[in-house]
């Protein structure tokens, strides 16, 4: 079973083409600039967020083993004061989803769409999961001619790739920053998995695209442009170096202190970059 937060019947941004992204929740890192934090944590199912429901969309479940928090999807308003009384960050509007359940969403917007994304939270995270639906897709007929893509932050093991990378066609990557301290600083966690896994994904041509936030004076691109840029030299050409800029939403604690990116600060990193030799740049389309 899945635990979903939530699915998009259509996206142009998640990987090439016309695709249905399911978001899984939870995630091992702890970003401080997330623009989702209610995704990192799974709901421990204490109802502190019930009362906060104008809608009485949310209950608990005592019949089970443990109690459980119920949404009432039809009722619900998407105010979202159930995420801000939360005091874990956690998300109460989750849904568990079996393969053959993800499959019929997919089904019902085939004709819309040409591939499907999971991300999350950290997709990887979920990794049986991912696999059963990424195998279902690929022995389906009525389904196997759509790309099955993975976003994540990288910390997948290399033994969790070599499981995945049979039913995977591409994967986005994100590398948070390129000093282990920096990354540390914003994640929580280092970037030694990260690295690893883009050098694995590129040598099995299934690397789709790394990604860089570019946080002005916090995070390190700008500094470490010259390492960065033979590092990114050295992977296949086809693969999609994307720069997106950091904005406030969603963004809680300190960083919502920090400054945003404007589109000045990524034409200066595009630029460095691209001096440097880096190719396949792509830039934001729309600046917050």
């Amino acid at each position: 079973m899945a635990n979903v937060s939530q699915i998009l019947p259509f996206s142009c941004v998640d990987g090439p083409g016309s695709r249905l992204v399911i978001f899984l929740q939870g995630c091992n890192y702890s970003c401080k600039n997330c623009h989702n934090p209610h995704t990192i944590t799974p709901c421990d199912h204490c109802g502190d967020c019930i009362s906060a429901c104008p809608q009485a969309a949310l209950a608990l479940d005592s019949c089970g083993v443990k109690p459980r928090i119920v949404w009432h999807s039809e009722r619900c308003s998407h105010c979202d004061q159930c995420l801000s009384a939360c005091t874990k960050q956690s998300n109460p509007k989750t849904g568990q989803y079996s393969v053959e359940q993800l499959l019929t969403q997919i089904r019902i917007n085939l004709p819309f769409i040409n591939g499907i994304t999971v991300s999350g939270g950290e997709a990887s995270l979920q990794l049986p999961l991912v696999i059963a639906l990424f195998k279902a897709i690929k022995a389906c007929p009525q389904l196997s001619h759509l790309s099955c893509m993975l976003d994540t932050n990288g910390s997948l093991s290399l033994t969790g790739w070599h499981k995945l990378l049979p039913y995977l066609d591409g994967a986005m990557v994100d590398l948070k920053a390129w000093q282990q301290e920096t990354h540390n600083y914003i994640t929580g966690r280092d970037n030694h998995r990260v690295f690893q896994s883009i050098t694995l994904l590129a040598q099995h041509e299934k690397l789709y695209e790394v990604r860089l936030l570019h946080i002005p004076g916090i995070s390190d691109f700008d500094r470490e442009v010259d390492a960065l840029s033979h590092y990114l030299g050295k992977l296949p050409k086809t693969v999609r170096i994307k720069l997106n800029a950091f904005h406030h939403h969603g963004v809680t604690g300190e960083a919502a202190h920090w400054p945003s990116c404007h589109e000045t600060d990524i034409q200066q990193l595009a630029e460095q970059l691209s001096q440097r030799g880096v190719k396949n740049l792509v830039l934001p389309s729309v600046y917050l």
